[in-house]
């Protein structure tokens, strides 16, 4: 007997719907719910793992010299560039922070090339005009002779290496001269670390800003191009380019008076970054939360950790400096990010060539062996690093990425590593200009690089060691009380909690054989004695626990040879007051 018609069409209505929705069951199987964040009301941006971009680096020659021609000319008084060469070369960027003026520009044409000249097809080929403005850059290395640059290249005149900033470093304290490239290098091989694109470049400068329109290309020299920190940086990292980006210039994680948000009534961008560059967004409340929680010594710091900062990244970071031994990462060479619609802040590395160098703090020494610029000591003065090594737990964890990078970095054969560096760097260092401020003979270059590959078992051992020791302490200004001269300092932290006892001496010279007063073997950070005549005094203190390892005050004074004694601290006194104190 047939179907009548409306039978058929409810059968067909049945059998068109079990269709589709074993159809839709199908294609719940195939794409996975968690994949779509915007359907998975529990997802957060807290519970990634962000890490580095490493397909950014693939094809990339670490040990290729690109070429870059750099016409300077006079510009004009609105940009600032209204300035020669050599006015731009006179001065260190400490001039310009004393005075509280932009630096100093010039206009410039920028071209890339190869030793032949500017090249068809490639950055600034064929220009006449300015595409780009030069200041000088760095800090302490802007006061050498040869000066680091950094080139902007103006806006709708094209990138180099799809980047606008060129950062162009010459590290002329640096006796290889390839100490940061190497460290980027090696970096870009764990993506925890955030790495950045490194390249070595020859210069050539034509100076036309004396008015000589006959002036030629001029070597430069070699130098190390780095990556600027930004939001382009962000971008090509996969990163969040809305997010937050400071460069620490002078922060140590303490609450300072200068962060303030931009809706405060006495918000001051220049003191802001004097603590931090702001190189992102500029809406501060995040970062002056996290600072408020590191200094909140109510809160668990495990809790504050795991609230603010990424655990795989920060000791990553962290593990990774100490290991090649960079030591100056206390308030300065690295950035801090955090996306915008996350609350974890992660570290970015900045500045490495201060690394594989202990050879040339222990040459720089006045006393040879243990100092608090040794191991974890060197990090302790930062109220972040120091919570986090006073919890056992995180402090193993750190300890435990120390081991995994130690391992890894011994398996590199660093030794033929760095010669191919040092065959690319070595043709240039010991040609005109360089070979002017090379800081090693020619003959004993390569002995130096080889001795730079026993840093890294160095840096181990005194990580190690500074475990052993009391950590770094600080001293208050000496105080006139009642014709008394009192000295306070802070305790000294163990890790083993061994009993401390403090040495204090008081001499007229930093050799202190001359010594005025000595109290020996006391457990209370505090010492009082007769108040000397005036005149210019030193002071040391030496804390020791009951397994006899030692620790200084965290000071130093450099003597007129250059010589640097650790732990000494000097001070004067004037018609009967002290008048300050340095180290």
């Amino acid at each position: 007997m047939g179907l009548n018609n409306n039978v058929f069409k409810r059968l067909l209505v049945l059998i068109l719907a079990v269709t589709l929705l074993t159809g839709c069951s199908n294609m719940a199987e195939t794409v996975s719910p968690v994949s779509n964040p915007i359907n998975n009301s529990n997802s957060s941006l807290d519970d990634l793992t962000i890490t580095d971009k490493p397909e950014y680096y693939s094809g990339i020659d670490s040990l290729k010299v690109e070429t870059l021609y750099l016409t300077v000319r006079k510009g004009n008084s609105a940009d600032n560039t209204d300035h020669t060469w050599t006015e731009i070369n006179s001065y260190s960027t400490y001039y310009y922070d004393d005075r509280n003026v932009d630096r100093y520009k010039v206009e410039a044409t920028l071209q890339a090339g190869d030793k032949n000249g500017p090249q068809p097809g490639m950055l600034g080929y064929g220009e006449s005009l300015p595409n780009a403005t030069v200041q000088v850059r760095g800090k302490t290395t802007s006061q050498a002779p040869q000066k680091s640059y950094q080139i902007k290249i103006k806006p709708d005149k094209g990138a180099w290496h799809d980047q606008k900033t060129i950062i162009l470093n010459k590290h002329p304290y640096d006796p290889s001269r390839f100490r940061n490239k190497v460290s980027y290098d090696l970096m870009i091989q764990y993506p925890e670390l955030f790495g950045a694109h490194t390249t070595f470049v020859h210069l050539y400068v034509k100076d036309l800003t004396e008015g000589n329109q006959n002036a030629k290309f001029v070597s430069y020299g070699l130098y190390t191009h780095v990556e600027q920190f930004n939001s382009r940086y962000l971008r090509n990292h996969g990163l969040d380019a809305n997010g937050h980006l400071y460069k620490a210039s002078m922060f140590e994680f303490y609450t300072y008076d200068d962060l303030k948000l931009k809706t405060d009534s006495d918000y001051d961008v220049w003191a802001f970054e004097q603590v931090l560059e702001i190189k992102g967004n500029d809406d501060h409340k995040k970062l002056i939360d996290m600072i408020e929680a590191v200094n909140d010594y109510a809160i668990p710091i495990e809790e504050t950790f795991e609230k603010y900062f990424d655990e795989t990244n920060y000791f990553s970071w962290l593990a990774f400096q100490l290991i090649i031994g960079n030591r100056d990462i206390m308030s300065q060479n690295f950035f801090l990010y955090s996306p915008l619609n996350g609350n974890k802040w992660y570290f970015i590395p900045w500045d490495c060539d201060g690394a594989w160098s202990h050879q040339n703090y222990i040459a720089k020494a006045a006393v040879s062996g243990y100092n608090y610029t040794d191991g974890i000591s060197n990090v302790w003065g930062v109220v972040l690093h120091q919570r986090v090594l006073k919890s056992p737990a995180l402090r193993q964890k750190l300890l435990d990425k120390v081991e995994h990078y130690y391992k890894d970095l011994k398996e590199k054969n660093l030794k033929y590593l760095f010669k191919r560096y040092a065959d690319v760097v070595y043709t240039y260092l010991y040609q005109v200009p360089d070979i002017n401020y090379a800081r090693v003979k020619q003959g004993d270059y390569y002995t130096y690089v080889d001795t730079m590959t026993a840093e890294i078992d160095y840096n181990y051992q005194m990580i190690q060691e500074s475990l052993q020791h009391p950590m770094p302490y600080y001293c208050n200004v000496p105080e006139v009380k009642n014709g008394k001269l009192v000295f306070g300092w802070d305790n000294a932290y163990d890790f083993d909690s061994e009993t401390i006892t403090y040495t204090l001496e008081v001499a007229k010279d930093y050799l202190f054989k001359e010594v005025i007063f000595k109290e020996a073997n006391t457990f209370i950070p505090q010492v009082e004695c007769k108040l000397p005549p005036d005149g210019q005094y030193f002071l040391r203190i030496t804390a020791k626990n009951q397994s006899g390892k030692t620790q200084t005050l965290r000071y130093s004074y450099q003597d007129l040879n250059d010589k640097i004694h650790y732990g000494v601290a000097t001070f004067y006194i004037e018609k009967g007051q002290v008048l300050g104190m340095e180290g």
